[in-house]
């Protein structure tokens, strides 16, 4: 009769520098892959128009005044808050710094018209000569 002798079994280990390797490999490649798209502060739905340009075709950014589907009107691209009583003292101040000040009006097709004059009359009453809107090519959504 044979008798065996069992050798002792090595408890089973786990590589943790193997493990972090693959760890590093998968946050590169996940952050290779990730698409990092600016999303607007501010939904428009933006009015069709034949005439749209697209963005960025002029040089110097204009200042955009965004006026949503409740009437709430936003300052800049940061999209502050913004009243219409403060809105000339604002475009004031912008003006005396940057002579040659464009102004660029974004509302969503749904904002009440009356507080688009009000943007429209402030920035005349700011000295503001160049006043344009945003628009959207006709299909585009």
């Amino acid at each position: 009769m044979r008798f065996y002798v069992k050798s002792r079994r090595q408890t089973p280990t786990v590589i943790i520098v193997a493990l972090i390797d693959v760890l590093i490999v998968l946050i590169i490649f996940l952050m290779v892959t990730t698409t990092f798209k600016q999303q607007p502060a501010v939904r428009l739905a933006l009015p069709e128009s034949t005439q749209a340009q697209r963005p960025g075709v002029q040089e110097d950014a204009p200042l955009v005044i965004a006026v949503d589907a409740e009437g709430r009107l936003w300052w800049g691209t940061e999209t502050l808050p913004v009243t219409a009583e403060s809105l000339v003292p604002r475009l004031k101040e912008e003006a005396a710094r940057r002579p040659n000040l464009r102004l660029a009006l974004s509302a969503d097709e749904k904002a009440p018209f009356g507080q688009i004059i009000k943007v429209m009359d402030a920035a005349k009453e700011a000295g503001v000569r160049t006043v344009s809107a945003f628009a959207r090519e006709p299909g585009r959504r």
